[in-house]
């Protein structure tokens, strides 16, 4: 039976002030659900209900025409009975996190949590560029903005709900909204094995962007070569990878289907292609670049350039592909990189949306969570990790929850091909969280092997931030947070072929002041190292240990080489909390077997209290003297307490 509350309802919310969209926003619901209560094709559930009476400040029972409303304007129909429960009715749940969740329709609609990026839609459509490749670390949100910029350019939906109450929604560009034909595909999961896997899932990506639009392209308004050309396109997706036409079909597929769209709407297209990269570093990592980088470049350079069909494209992914010249001869292309100031506040959260999200979960933004989190750069914009900052509001544990393991396997590789000079940055990275370096962010690593690419494929990668821009290819770089000091972790213990676990627990009976553990642990973990050559000085095991105690920045300040008392010594560790034991840390070395490196280790002990390295530690300091032959360690250490 129909009720009047849908006339009750309007009248309560325009005595209130409130539009739609903001009750709609109050009662954490989307515009569609709300319009249809007012228009009575729809009815609450008890617990919205009770969220309404409460926004609008009025009893069920006058939202129900059961008591009269006083006000000169109030609606003159018989009330029609509405059973309420008499029993506390609980609240209406707040939104969802939703995460991992990449599609912008089905978010909304889920009326889950999000962190508005909409006027990322103004800044595009308002660029000059018709090309624009954006790059920008994994996780950071690049599929969800392609998505939220599909469907609010597409003309085959109808998006209106989806961005009522966004900040898009103020914008002179509201004059677009799905009023273009898009192709939109991504290539977040285009990877493989194989060749073979790999353009498998490729064509099955492209595959079902034409299924999307066969029904418009299958009126009849096409000519007979485009019909003829279309159908040898879409039956060409369907043969096997290594096939001739495969190949071929994969070349001309986005071009063939930009002019088919263009010829049925009558207007040019918008192509929006994410994670554009990822078949490019599949290849590389799976050793079968050669065998589709033709096919690759192909694609990109025939849909980017010449296409008389494309109104402006919009490609995302971790670094720029360089050599392969798909973008070469575009004399309308913007690259932008962490470096550069545009789009600089769509991916990732500022620290206004960071403090906001927290605070909707119940958590403050407290300095241990911008420590853990905080620290990217993009432009001029502070920037924290989304993925991270999502987890931790679901889970209220501070912990790191970011993996690059896709980057890390290319990042592993050039560690094992890069030589003392890189070595060398590396280290001062681990040890002081920053370094001054060239860099190179328009090549891929893949494409030009030296240090500079492979400083830029961290930038990319999200392992670096840039914290200086300095003179012409040199930047002053970062490890952002503690989040991604515990991804180095991982690195570092690939870097010195050893297992990570050993290090940790190395490091955790040194914490632990289990000084016997500790020692037996060093002697395993030299033992266990792949080459006896590499230790060929002191400064060898002194690199060495320190790139290990990076694992240890938590709980220390690790400084290494520092004026300290009297003299330079090699390993200080200032602890963070007085329950821990602060740390100095001397090497020694020799070649001559019939040396006793006891009395060698003792020396380097007697060498920190002669030399004074404690000045400026108080409380409980453990002086440590190692003394190396080969693979061969004696530990010795003497336990004081400083004022």
């Amino acid at each position: 039976m129909k009720t009047k509350f849908h006339e009750y309802l309007v009248l309560f919310r325009k005595l209130k002030g409130y539009t739609q969209a903001q009750m709609a926003e109050k009662l954490e619901i989307s515009r569609s659900t709300y319009t249809n209560y007012e228009i009575g094709n729809r009815s609450p559930d008890l617990e919205t209900l009770e969220r309404i009476s409460e926004v609008l400040e009025c009893s069920l029972d006058e939202l129900f025409g059961k008591t009269p409303v006083r006000t000169a304007d109030m609606v003159s129909e018989t009330p029609v009975p509405y059973r309420v429960s008499s029993k506390e009715v609980p609240k209406v749940k707040g939104r969802k996190l939703a995460i991992g969740l990449q599609d912008f329709r089905r978010l909304r609609e889920k009326n889950g949590y999000y962190v508005d990026k909409t006027k990322m839609i103004e800044e595009f459509l308002d660029s000059d560029y018709q090309i624009t490749l954006l790059t920008r670390p994994r996780r950071f949100g690049k599929t969800m903005n392609m998505s939220m910029l599909s469907e609010f350019l597409d003309c085959s939906k109808h998006s209106a709900d989806l961005f009522t109450g966004m900040k898009v929604s103020e914008s002179f560009v509201m004059a677009e909204l799905n009023k273009h034909p898009v192709i939109f595909v991504s290539f977040l999961n285009v990877k493989g094995d194989t060749a073979d896997g790999m353009l498998y899932q490729l064509m099955c990506t492209l595959r079902e962007e034409y299924q999307r639009h066969l029904t418009a392209l299958d009126d009849g308004t096409l000519s007979d070569s485009q019909r003829k050309e279309l159908d040898y396109i879409y039956e060409g997706l369907w043969q096997t990878p290594d096939s001739k036409e495969a190949g071929n079909c994969i070349i001309r597929s986005v071009i063939v289907l930009c002019q088919a769209l263009e010829n049925y709407y009558g207007k040019k297209v918008y192509l929006l292609i994410d994670e554009y990269d990822t078949p490019f570093i599949a290849a590389n990592d799976g050793g079968y670049y050669d065998k589709v980088r033709g096919i690759l470049s192909g694609m990109l350079s025939s849909s980017l350039k010449g296409n008389p069909a494309l109104e402006k494209a919009l490609l995302t992914g971790i670094q720029r592909v360089a050599k392969e010249n798909i973008f070469s001869g575009l004399n309308n292309l913007a690259v932008c990189t962490v470096c550069n100031q545009e789009y600089s506040d769509y991916f990732g959260f500022t620290p206004e949306e960071t403090s906001e999200l927290l605070q909707y979960y119940g958590l403050k933004l407290t300095e241990d969570v911008k420590l853990m989190y905080d620290g990217y750069r993009f432009g001029e914009t502070e920037v924290y990790n989304p993925w991270s900052v999502t987890f931790y509001a679901a889970r209220k544990k501070l912990e790191p929850y970011w993996v690059n393991t896709s980057e890390n396997s290319i990042i592993k590789n050039a560690l094992e091909q890069r030589g003392e000079k890189f070595a060398g940055a590396y280290r001062k990275l681990i040890e002081e969280g920053t370094v001054s370096v060239r860099t190179e962010l328009s090549t891929s690593y893949y494409e030009a092997a030296d240090d500079a690419s492979l400083w830029g494929l961290l930038i990319n990668a999200g392992m670096v931030t840039v914290q200086k821009e300095l003179e012409e290819g040199f930047c002053q770089l970062r490890i952002p947070n503690f989040e991604v000091r515990r991804a180095f972790q991982e690195l570092t213990a690939f870097y010195l072929k050893l297992e990570e676990g050993h290090i940790a627990s190395m490091l955790r009976y040194l914490r632990l002041e289990s000084m016997d553990e500790f020692a037996e642990e060093y002697q395993w973990i030299l033992s266990e190292l792949p080459s006896y050559h590499d230790l060929k000085n002191e400064n060898s095991y002194h690199m060495m240990m320190l790139g290990m105690c990076a694992f240890l920045y938590r709980y220390y300040d690790v400084r290494s080489n520092r004026e300290s008392g009297n003299g330079r010594s090699d390993i200080l560790l200032y602890a963070k909390s007085p329950e821990l034991p602060h740390m100095i840390l001397e090497f020694k070395y020799t070649k001559d077997e019939s040396q006793n490196l006891a009395e060698l280790a003792r020396e380097a002990i007697k060498q920190i209290k002669e030399k004074k390295y404690a000045a400026g530690m108080k409380g409980t300091v453990y002086y440590i003297g190692l003394a190396h032959l080969g693979k061969t360690v004696e530990v010795k250490w003497e336990k004081a307490v400083t004022e």
